[in-house]
């Protein structure tokens, strides 16, 4: 008999956890064949984005790449873009990879599985505002990350001229105050300091100036009060323009226009607000929300197919209180955990168990200046408060904590103390 092939298409936080846990409980044993999809070749930890944006984080020292962590997790790495679902034939089809110049490296292309495990993340969206897709930068993938470090490195040289300078500050203009949004305001001041340093431009911090954009009635909506306030006061301390209960209505090569008429003008403009499933996902002949989210059952199903499984920002997946799980990495990690398990059970005609999100706290950095959170149950009387140095300690362990499950307790061990050492031996930012 033919191993059953389970695949995995989106290789993002939750989804290359899921693929070490298989790879390495039936994929080795010869029990299943893991298969993962993705259209990038490495794999970044989404929520380190904005460091790449900004150069403290170099994306070619941290990205994992998928072929070489396939061989020695026991699962296979393909190559390709999602583009259709026979789900008669239980087959997908993946798009043509091209080069650069538009030629086809390899073509479109058919793949089995017997089970469909669809973990493709979110990207920002933009409701459709004028000028939005032209003229802003979005946060979404390490592409696009670099690509926004490329204009912020040439932006910062070009104010290094006054002649050339088209505001008195080097304006930025941040639209959305979720985590990536006020996470990037932080670093963005952070980063000035270190090119002043580091001779690149003879412009300060105090010659910068950040605009945190946000529709609703404080930063960071989604977590409970006393951390937003708490982050509100730190953001202003460094100089940090917040408008709150500020639409923006259009956006063009100027800056942004308001829904009151005002407009804020900017050299750099960049998308953090809202999300969305990819759009695709609606074409596939599955029930979806609004957003393109799959709709899934409480054990993670397809609510149309017990065959097609999906999980993290792409799905749906309801609460006990009817509420869906929130779109957090978090969130992505545990129902990794869960689907594991439940793929397993599927395995030995088991029943499957339903996904409980248990909230551990939220946290958030702001650069090397601080970090403000809280652990075990957000606004609940159990939440533990933390700011300054041991919550910027628990932050950075969120990190350590991905590269645990990915790569085991002896690499990542290895790789702290190859990340210590290169605190001496490299630049603290990407400089080209």
């Amino acid at each position: 008999m033919p191993l059953p092939r389970i695949v995995v298409v989106g290789g993002g936080a939750g989804g290359l956890e899921l693929v070490t846990r298989l790879g390495r409980k039936l994929g080795k044993r010869k029990r299943a064949e893991i298969v993962l999809v993705d259209r990038n070749p490495t794999h970044i930890w989404k929520p380190l984005l904005h460091e790449v944006a900004t150069g403290v984080l170099d994306s070619g020292l941290d990205e994992v790449s998928y072929q070489g962590h396939s061989k020695t997790h026991g699962y296979q790495f393909q190559r390709g873009t999602l583009s259709d679902l026979d789900r008669d034939a239980q087959t997908l089809a993946l798009a043509p990879i091209l080069d650069d110049d538009g030629s086809v490296v390899l073509p479109s292309r058919n793949l089995h599985y017997d089970y469909l495990v669809l973990a493709l993340g979110s990207v920002s969206n933009d409701f459709g505002t004028p000028g939005v897709a032209d003229h802003c930068h979005f946060l979404d993938s390490p592409k696009q990350a670099e690509a926004f470090r490329h204009d912020m490195l040439n932006t910062f040289l070009r104010y290094s001229d006054p002649e050339r300078r088209l505001h008195p500050k080097l304006a930025v203009g941040i639209v959305g105050a979720g985590a990536t949004g006020v996470e990037l305001a932080a670093e963005l001041y952070d980063a000035s300091k270190m090119l002043h340093s580091y001779g690149f431009t003879n412009m300060d911090s105090g010659q910068l100036d950040v605009h945190l954009i946000e529709a609703a009635p404080s930063i960071l909506p989604a977590l409970p009060e006393r951390i937003t306030k708490a982050v509100h006061r730190e953001l202003e301390k460094l100089g940090v323009n917040i408008h709150v209960e500020t639409r923006v209505t259009q956006a063009d090569g100027e800056g942004f226009i308001t829904a009151d008429g005002t407009r804020i003008e900017t050299d750099l403009s960049v998308w953090a607000a809202g999300i969305k499933a990819p759009p695709f996902l609606s074409e596939l002949g599955l029930a979806t929300e609004r957003n393109h989210q799959i709709k899934v059952n409480a054990e993670l199903q397809s609510v149309d197919d017990p065959r097609i499984f999906a999980f993290g920002d792409c799905a749906s997946c309801p609460q006990e209180d009817g509420k869906p799980v929130p779109p957090r990495a978090q969130a992505a990690h545990q129902q990794a955990s869960r689907l594991y398990r439940n793929l397993l059970a599927t395995l030995d005609d088991k029943p499957l168990k339903p996904f409980v999100f248990r909230d551990r706290g939220s946290l958030i950095s702001l650069a090397h200046f601080d970090a403000v959170g809280s652990l075990m149950r957000g606004a609940s009387a159990r939440s533990l408060f933390l700011e300054g140095r041991i919550a910027k300690f628990f932050y950075a362990s969120l990190y350590r904590m991905h590269q645990f499950a990915i790569h085991g307790a002896v690499k990542t061990g290895m790789t702290i103390v190859v990340d210590g050492i290169n605190r001496f031996l490299k630049p603290k930012m990407k400089l080209h």
